[in-house]
């Protein structure tokens, strides 16, 4: 992924104010997996261009492999592979009942709602996140999944509240719907974010109309 993708993407977040109170007092924020420097924090891993224009319904599919190599070897055109939480990950976006010529299965999610757009982009972030950390209200111009490796989150909406934990079945939230994210539980916030949206807008964008309820801090 070139710097100036990385930067875009790293203004878009910061500019939508995905920077609360807690993410600042532990020093939070999204940045490039170049500038890692150590475990906690939300790292952009990946940003895959999708072409031709994307139609629904379609699914995240979720795979782990023991290597880099046999991913490759798996790989389709709208398949993205990266190394993180100690595994090789092969995320493709195609349609239902897709599977890779290797690896293990970890998820089937969807389906992600997608609006016509010539061009449509799939980013993809990990997570590391202190429990009580939460972000501002914001939303995205495209489906919003979250596979959670460990831990737990809520996600107030409009609609009232999912909680997201391992072993569940993730729930997808659409486009242009305000949100409110919230790390529930004890134990740190281990996850792999999904955004795959209309690569003419930004990927987050703030919702200020919109005011939650509190529902995960009940």
């Amino acid at each position: 992924m070139s710097k100036i993708v990385l930067t875009t993407i790293l203004g878009m977040l910061t500019m939508a104010g995905i920077i609360g109170p807690v993410a600042a007092q532990h020093n939070i924020t999204c940045r490039p997996a170049s500038d890692r420097t150590g475990e906690v924090g939300c790292w952009i891993m990946g940003r895959e261009a999708l072409r031709p224009a994307l139609r629904s319904p379609l699914y995240w599919h979720i795979d782990t492999f023991t290597s880099w190599a046999e991913a490759e070897a798996a790989k389709g055109l709208s398949g993205t592979i990266i190394e993180s939480m100690g595994k090789v990950w092969l995320f493709t976006i195609a349609e239902v009942g897709w599977l890779p010529s290797g690896g293990q299965r970890a998820a089937q999610i969807g389906p992600l709602p997608v609006s016509e757009a010539s061009e449509h982009a799939a980013v993809y972030m990990e997570t590391v996140l202190p429990p009580g950390f939460s972000a501002p209200v914001h939303r995205h111009p495209g489906p919003e999944a979250v596979y959670v490796v460990a831990g737990e989150v809520c996600m107030e909406t409009p609609n009232g509240k999912t909680i997201e934990r391992r072993g569940t079945n993730s729930h997808v939230i659409p486009a242009d719907r305000p949100m409110a994210l919230t790390v529930t539980g004890s134990e740190h916030l281990r996850s792999i974010v999904l955004i795959l949206h209309d690569a003419s807008q930004a990927a987050v964008i703030p919702a200020p109309k919109w005011t939650p309820r509190g529902l995960c801090r009940k």
